[in-house]
């Protein structure tokens, strides 16, 4: 299979923090439309929630793409 039981839990954890950065962009909003609400430009929502997605990202990427590692026992008892 091409992606192993590791690859598949890095997957699962990679979304759950790319879940978690959007949680932390949620909020923000005013009650009133007419009053402006400052809380949309917080260091969570501008800085930090972007970078969870992103760190959500990488893992899914590396999830992806590394390979399962070869045994090497199960070639040296083939050559025997």
């Amino acid at each position: 299979m091409a992606i192993t039981r590791k690859g598949l839990k890095l997957l699962i954890i990679g979304l759950l923090v790319m879940v978690a950065g959007y949680i932390l962009m949620m909020g923000g909003s005013s009650k009133d439309p007419n009053v402006f609400n400052y809380a949309m430009f917080d260091f969570r929502r501008l800085v930090a929630a972007p970078l969870v997605i992103l760190c959500g990202i990488v893992i899914e990427i590396v999830a992806i793409m590394k390979t399962p590692k070869k045994d090497n026992n199960k070639t040296d008892n083939k050559e025997q």
